[in-house]
């Protein structure tokens, strides 16, 4: 394949089950994802390794899906479940003689759910549907290459079923949308029976008792704007293989200094930040930390940048909002109630607190980005206005109005100035460019960051008029 390589899209974390007619679900796999080529044939991990020599069964997707590109997960089944630990002592072998003989005896199967290119022409525009109508016309079934199958509407009754029978969950699909590569986006969301997130090693405890001459537990942060956050420590779920195989990887991997600040106080053996595990964890507390964490897995088939916060979804950006407010007082939702919404949508709120502002939040990965602008939206061209960035909305302020009470954080009245949908043209760090369909905000705006690092003054503006 001469074309590009596309970067998988990523899935935003739901808190519960839900149903709805314009979204898909599909079971959650758990196994390795990977972007197949068909001509020449190439499997590639989401950090870029090259999987063909580690599953030579998987040859038969040249000849049933030629000149595509798939997305996909990498399974390996055994009486109808999931065997990871057998995929992934697969995925780490390299003698071609047990690399064959494991293809006969432990054979894996490509579960394909998307279609990205066929026949030199990029697909990923095209809304899910028809990609799912490409896939099923194009993609012919065999031996270990299989469609994915998905329901409409019926998410809760789905998961249910897929949960009864020891799956790790389901995967939902908002109907229309397009493929997103490299984009963790809130047009795909896992709903998993556990929550669990992929994290990097930046140091562990020593050993006592039973654990002495391995580690006590590993220290645990996730990236957010290239820097790391501690999420808190994991000590559970290591058999004693797990424990001696860790403490070898880590020996190579000592640092000198500190290498995450954050954490407890306590002795730490502190190591270069490149391993990855997967941990699975309760729920996150208000001061993000993972609340009983236990380990599912090492992660070698991931980069430790591309293990960012995100992955904690709604329920760790809220907590700077919900550590604001005391929701016995205010009228304002908390966050906790799950809210079903377009993944695209905006609100403008008039907010007449000490001095007269309005406030925009659009939605992003399950939350409202927010901003105060003191002048309000400019809606003639060539105004500039300042826009200040807050704290992230839960997505029930989408409909809220009411009048928070004296005393509390941002008193005064919330009014809907206005409400509506948007589209994104693109979301970055330093500049953030829409197009609004509002009833009274339409067209192309675009906001700018401030240059000065660690400020959260931008301007805002119509795109085109500046």
């Amino acid at each position: 394949m001469t074309g590009p390589r596309y970067s998988p899209m990523l899935a935003r974390t739901a808190d519960a089950p839900f149903s709805s007619p314009d979204w898909i679900f599909e079971v959650k796999w758990d196994g390795i994802r990977a972007v197949a080529y068909a001509n020449p044939l190439s499997i590639l991990s989401r950090s870029g390794s090259e999987m063909v020599g580690q599953f030579p069964e998987l040859d038969e997707i040249r000849e049933l899906a030629p000149e595509c590109v798939l997305d996909g997960e990498i399974v390996l089944l055994r009486d109808g479940r999931n065997d990871i630990q057998a995929l992934m002592g697969r995925f780490q072998k390299s003698d071609p003689r047990q690399i064959e003989a494991d293809s006969r005896s432990l054979p894996v199967t490509y579960v394909a759910f998307d279609i990205l290119e066929r026949d030199g022409a990029p697909l990923i525009h095209l809304p899910l549907e028809e990609r799912r109508r490409i896939l099923e016309e194009y993609v012919k079934e065999g031996k270990y290459l299989v469609r994915s199958i998905a329901v409409q509407g019926e998410g809760e009754r789905y998961y249910a079923e897929v949960v009864k029978r020891g799956l790790e969950g389901v995967m939902a699909k908002r109907l229309g949308s397009p493929y997103e590569p490299g984009a963790r986006s809130g047009s795909w969301l896992k709903v998993k029976a556990l929550k669990s997130c992929d994290c990097v090693v930046f140091g562990y405890t020593r050993g006592e008792g039973v654990r002495a001459g391995t580690f006590g537990a590993l220290v645990l942060g996730l990236c957010d704007q290239g820097k790391g956050v501690y999420i808190g420590r994991v000590g559970t779920g290591f058999d004693q293989a797990d424990l001696e195989g860790i403490t070898s990887m880590l020996a190579g991997l000592k640092a000198g200094e500190p290498t995450l600040t954050g954490t407890e106080k306590g002795e730490i053996v502190w190591v270069h930040p490149r391993m990855v595990v997967e941990v699975a964890f309760h729920s996150v507390t208000k001061d993000g930390r993972l609340r009983m964490p236990r380990l599912v897995r090492i992660r070698t088939d991931k980069k430790p940048e591309d293990c960012t916060l995100d992955q904690l979804g709604a329920e760790q950006n809220l907590i700077p909002y919900q550590a604001r407010r005391d929701f016995t007082m205010t009228p304002e939702p908390s966050g906790k109630k799950a809210v079903e919404s377009r993944g695209n949508s905006f609100v403008v709120h008039e907010h007449r607190a000490r001095h007269l502002h309005y406030d925009l939040r659009m939605e992003r990965g399950g939350v409202l980005k927010s901003w105060a602008v003191p002048k309000g939206i400019p809606e003639a061209g060539g105004e500039k206005h300042l826009a200040v960035e807050t704290e992230d909305h839960p997505l029930e302020y989408l409909t809220f109005e009411g009048t928070i009470p004296e005393g509390e954080y941002g008193a005064g009245t919330e009014a809907i100035w206005d409400t509506g949908t948007y589209d994104t043209l693109e979301w970055g760090e330093g500049k953030i460019e829409v197009i609004f369909h509002g009833n009274r905000l339409s067209g192309r705006y675009a906001l700018v960051r401030f240059r000065r690092p660690g400020k959260k003054d931008w301007l805002i503006f119509r795109a085109g008029d500046s």
